[in-house]
């Protein structure tokens, strides 16, 4: 993280270099360690990526330290004491994690704490389901697993490909919220877990994580194609935001959100929400366009992810916790780049108060 002078003469982090991704919001592309996301996710399974993630901040992971990493929060679950009792499944997580003990070797906490997200998430999902928790298997790839502890059932190949499709597009991207938050604390010299609880507090934010859950509502409500314009222009004459529409960097629909209306393609979702989704998103674009012509406002990574974690089975309780399930894989990473520097992130302040 290097500190340089803010234009205010102050000092003050304002940038990072990183090895780990790059997001063009100008061109609508995102690079996860040297690989753009669309060619990513055509081959890479979620432990590919993380791998990958790790490898670029200079850790070296064995690939069965996921599902090992797995296997010992599984192991931890009846000592959380009322972490899975939570009524939000963040709030689960937050918890949860933080009984993960670092061992202080950065490499050997980046898969336990990255197998421990999604051991908690899925194990809450059970419990608010009336269900008992389902042991992991550390053979199984980590979106199987993942799938298998949520549902109890062993998913198909299409649901695995989808669910991997998921993790790896948003495994990490650039320096957003929950990143920043975790390498603030890194860069004190705190642990990973620590640095993860934080990321996790800043990604429960609804301006941050929250969004797919509530997209679903809108379609639920929306109902059939044909009632998308009267649906969304009422929306917008009440000064309503239209969810999973627009992002903070991209100018233009967010990659993301093309990849994983193309894993949705593959899972023959057509019998599903796929076309209403399709029809909301053309009719929301043209709509807000007219409205706000300077202020490109396409679909986003949470438009397709509310309809796709849906349509592999994982209830929209669970969608901002599964965000953290692939995040992590950044989270830990960028926690690693940021303690090879050495350096504080100490951003300056501007002072607006009355002086004395």
């Amino acid at each position: 993280m290097n500190p340089t002078a803010s234009s205010s003469g102050l000092d003050g982090v304002v940038a990072a270099d990183t090895a780990l991704s790059h997001v063009d919001g100008a061109l609508g592309r995102l690079v996860i360690a040297g690989h753009d996301v669309e060619t990513l996710t055509e081959t890479a399974r979620f432990e590919d990526v993380a791998a990958a993630l790790w490898r670029a901040a200079g850790l070296a992971v064995d690939p069965a330290a996921l599902g090992a990493g797995r296997v010992e929060a599984a192991e931890r679950l009846r000592r959380l004491g009322d972490a899975l009792d939570a009524a939000d499944g963040m709030d689960a997580l937050r918890a949860g994690v933080a009984h993960v003990a670092p061992t202080g070797e950065l490499a050997v906490d980046a898969a336990r704490v990255t197998g421990a997200v999604a051991v908690i998430a899925a194990a809450w999902a059970r419990r608010r389901a009336g269900l008992p928790a389902v042991a992991p298997d550390p053979s199984a790839s980590h979106a199987a697993d993942l799938l298998r502890m949520v549902t109890g059932e062993v998913a198909d190949a299409a649901r695995v490909r989808a669910m991997d499709a998921y993790l790896v597009t948003v495994s990490d991207h650039g320096m957003n919220a929950s990143t920043f938050a975790a390498r603030v604390v890194a860069s004190t010299g705190s642990d990973v877990v620590s640095a993860v609880v934080a990321a996790i507090g800043a990604l429960k934010g609804p301006l941050h994580g929250g969004a797919p859950g509530p997209v679903l509502d809108m379609l639920d409500a929306i109902g059939t194609p044909d009632g998308a314009e009267p649906w969304l222009r009422a929306e917008l004459a009440a000064g309503r935001r239209i969810m999973g529409m627009g992002h903070r960097i991209y100018r233009v629909r967010d990659p993301r959100a093309a990849v994983l209306e193309r894993a949705l393609t593959a899972l023959d979702a057509d019998a599903g929400r796929l076309p209403l989704a399709r029809a909301v998103e053309s009719t929301a674009a043209r709509l807000l366009r007219d409205r706000r012509p300077d202020r490109p406002l396409c679909a986003n990574v949470e438009f397709y992810t509310a309809v796709l974690l849906d349509a592999v089975g994982l209830p929209r309780t669970l969608f901002t916790p599964t965000f953290a399930i692939a995040r992590v894989a950044g989270w830990t990473a960028h926690v690693a780049e940021q303690v090879a520097t050495g350096r504080l992130i100490r951003p300056a302040s501007r002072y607006v108060g009355a002086m004395p």
